[in-house]
């Protein structure tokens, strides 16, 4: 490639590639970069002209990405990632601390527990053993979304994980974290409320779903429990699917820790299938530390403390199992 090539595809350049493609506009993404439209356009014509290459459709209204803008933008993300990951590298080597430690949770983890595990994270300032310079992101993923993220590199700890990822990367470490009972449940008012004996699938056919979008956007996403030809409203987060069935809007499994309240108030309720209980097993994950020929890199300090933590049963436990609590919850 040549030098003037090389040095137009800058840090700085394919973030603003991610964040055009991300908001969906130029006006959107000045106003993110806190920029004016036309030095955002600006900056994409010299781009373009140091690739010789056209990045956006220009007849679009929308910033649309041509087929040359598509492969700078997926090859882009991945660099950054590779950014990312080198600076956090470097700084683990020199202080034994990440810059940045992000952890994604499944949409069944507690948030409760979650939130009190990053209380004890923060709180090792009091202790005089400080996570110096990590900084730490949350995110939440949904199925195979979270595997996706742990692999990609956008997580370094992922919390949650069905057994369909596990076992398919070398580079990933997992351990159990447990297991949930997944329940069929209907509002009391729902037709399917009335039956007595155990529903079959037939039966099912003819009432919609209630399913929770996976966010994986490369791996193929995973679907659950659904029959072919069925009615389906997708919705966002496992939260959303217990609400919208709360509401008579569609039946389906839901986990049986964070329904447990609106069945226990008869909110919801359970009914048996002919084709059993369903549980799923879940595990945590995170990716293991690299090795080169000349030596193995350390474990940054502060993954090793989150793996600590999770070697624990009861917090195993209770991330799987307590819901309540956080301001806003049903007491």
């Amino acid at each position: 490639m040549s030098a003037p090539r090389r040095n137009a595809l800058t840090p700085e350049a394919l973030a603003m590639m991610d964040t055009i493609a991300r908001t969906g506009s130029f006006a959107a993404a000045a106003r993110e970069l806190g920029k004016v439209p036309s030095a955002l356009t600006y900056s994409v014509r010299q781009l373009e002209d140091a690739l010789d290459v056209l990045l956006f459709d220009r007849r679009s209204r929308q910033a649309k990405l041509t087929a040359a803008g598509h492969e700078l933008l997926e090859q882009g993300r991945h660099l950054l990632g590779e950014i990312d990951q080198l600076a956090n590298r470097v700084h683990r080597v020199a202080t034994g601390w990440e810059t940045q430690l992000t952890v994604a949770v499944d949409g069944v983890v507690s948030r409760v527990t979650l939130f009190e595990l990053v209380e004890g994270f923060y709180a090792q300032r009091a202790d005089g053993n400080a996570p110096t310079g990590t900084r730490l992101r949350l995110r939440t993923e949904i199925l195979t979304g979270l595997w996706e993220a742990l692999v990609s590199g956008q997580a370094d700890l992922a919390i949650g994980v069905t057994h369909a990822g596990v076992g398919t990367d070398k580079d990933i470490e997992t351990r159990p974290l447990g297991e949930i009972e997944f329940v069929f449940a209907v509002a009391p008012h729902h037709p399917l409320a009335a039956l007595e004996e155990p529903i079959a699938d037939d039966m099912l056919l003819r009432h919609r779903a209630v399913a929770v979008a996976d966010s994986a956007q490369r791996l193929s996403p995973a679907t659950y429990n659904l029959l072919h030809g069925q009615d389906v409203l997708t919705v966002a987060s496992v939260q959303a699917k217990i609400e919208a069935q709360v509401r008579c809007l569609g039946c389906g499994f839901v986990p049986e820790p964070l329904a447990r309240d609106h069945i226990r108030r008869g909110c919801l309720v359970v009914k048996p299938l002919q084709r059993g209980p369903h549980r799923v097993r879940f595990h945590y994950a995170w990716r293991a530390t690299a090795q080169t020929k000349a030596r193995r890199a350390p474990q940054g300090l502060a993954l090793q403390w989150w793996l600590q933590q999770l070697d624990s049963p009861t917090t195993r436990l209770a991330l799987l199992e307590r819901h309540l609590g956080l301001p806003g919850d049903v007491d």
